[in-house]
């Protein structure tokens, strides 16, 4: 007698903007044989409309569409085992708390949500419920950050004495959170919470330590008001039918972008959300040049900074130990031309459509008293975060073997969430701060 055939896991998603687009085509294709796309739910039909007409190029058939009010509804009515949370960072918690209270595991993008008391929320209903929350860290999934993993846990620069960790935002990627609901520090906790969450999570992962303590200073250098000062300012409120954005290389044209089209522009009549916002208009609430001085509960420190308005983009972590340095360089692009200073950064996207960028990565491997060794790494790539994109959708969506514990729980989402939280308190204070006077976890 042939085994039954095994029940595919049924998913629903809340939130359909872009950040959507990366988990709808991996349920619909490459996990389509063990999971499913069941139904959508968000506040604009517009938007849900666009992606049921996207799984019909896939050849997939549509799926129900919810208004987000209706929520709980669509997780009775469709028999939800999983709910996959893609909306904006400040309303996270909602449907991450309703679902884990409707019996359905959650996957939620990043930051698992904006402030403490909703992080409490969702730690408090994980532990209610006994459901489970992951977190798509997926920078955790890329090969560099895999294989740094691996060499720290087996000791290879001894015992851990220092981070640093620099990352560069170039001026077509960084402005892009200065045109949309990100510039609003309320609904995305700034580029420290929204942002740096992935990279305080890898320090968290790489040491396998907890922060304890952070200082921070940072400002609004660049975008918003101050970018009258150095001369890019124009006068226009959203590129989209502006003569003044006709020829400014930081105004994003939402018609010559099909996706970005139809997710946004012909869906603003129903909720009046402009894409295209000029990054130099008022209104700006987050920093663009940020610096962070953490410690952690082994002893170990974390300096750190973020520019969201460089040349080029990419990032380096330096690791100091007892016995050497490891040392990991990457350029996802060297630079910006002007013809793509408009355009969007692919993996901005989420999805196996981002562009090639001109890149390159090193791993180097610093051992007191002996050359540097470069480490090879298998399986890196140009495309989806380095390749991190395709390898969390297996993990999370597949049931991939996970020997490096890179799916990250809650708990993971709370320590990264409060690092950056500490320093946003930090900024508004001018003193270090300790996080668990934010939050106490156990």
């Amino acid at each position: 007698m042939s085994s039954p055939a095994r029940r595919r896991v049924r998913h629903a998603l809340v939130g359909a903007g872009a950040r959507a687009e990366m988990f709808v085509r991996a349920l619909a294709l490459d996990h389509a044989d063990t999971t499913e796309l069941v139904a959508l739910a968000d506040v604009n039909q517009t938007r849900m409309d666009a992606h049921n007409r996207w799984l019909a190029e896939l050849g997939q058939p549509p799926v129900p569409t919810y208004a987000a009010a209706d929520f709980t509804t669509m997780l009775a009515k469709e028999r939800v085992d999983v709910v996959l949370v893609t909306s904006v960072d400040v309303t996270h918690d909602e449907y991450v708390v309703a679902a884990l209270r409707a019996g359905c595991d959650v996957i939620t993008e990043k930051p698992m949500t904006v402030d403490a008391p909703r992080c409490r929320r969702i730690l408090d209903a994980v532990a209610e419920t006994g459901r489970q929350v992951t977190v798509a860290f997926n920078y955790r999934y890329n090969p560099l950050h895999e294989q740094l993993r691996r060499l720290l846990a087996d000791g290879a620069v001894g015992e851990i004495g220092s981070v640093h960790f620099e990352w560069l935002l170039d001026v077509r990627h960084g402005a892009d959170y200065f045109r949309r609901w990100h510039r609003d520090k309320a609904t995305s906790g700034g580029l420290l919470v929204h942002k740096a969450s992935h990279h305080f999570d890898l320090v968290n992962w790489w040491l396998d330590a907890r922060p304890v303590e952070v200082h921070a200073a940072g400002r609004l250098f660049f975008y918003g008001e101050t970018g009258r000062r150095h001369g890019y300012a124009r006068d226009y409120d959203r590129a989209h039918g502006a003569p003044a954005a006709a020829d400014d290389p930081f105004a994003l044209r939402l018609a010559e972008h099909p996706r970005l089209r139809e997710l946004y522009l012909d869906a603003e009549a129903e909720d009046g959300y402009h894409r295209d916002r000029n990054v130099f208009a008022p209104g700006v609430t987050i920093e663009d040049d940020l610096a962070v001085l953490a410690r952690y509960s082994t002893g170990a420190t974390m300096t750190y900074h973020l520019t969201a308005y460089a040349p080029w983009e990419g990032y380096r972590v330096m690791v100091n130990g007892s016995r050497g340095r490891l040392e990991l360089e990457v350029t996802e692009s060297d630079h910006v031309s002007p013809g793509d200073a408009s355009a969007l950064k692919g993996a901005a996207l989420h999805g196996d459509e981002a562009a090639v960028e001109r890149g390159e990565a090193r791993l180097t491997l610093r051992p007191f008293w002996e050359p540097p060794v470069q480490i090879p790494v298998d399986g890196w790539t140009r495309r989806g975060h380095g390749g991190a994109d395709t390898r969390m959708t297996r993990v999370l969506l597949g049931g991939e073997a996970d020997p490096l514990g890179r799916a990250a729980t809650a708990y993971d989402g709370a320590l990264a969430l409060l690092t950056g939280l500490a320093a946003n308190r930090s900024l508004e204070t001018g003193a270090p701060v300790r996080v668990a006077d934010l939050l106490t976890l156990p």
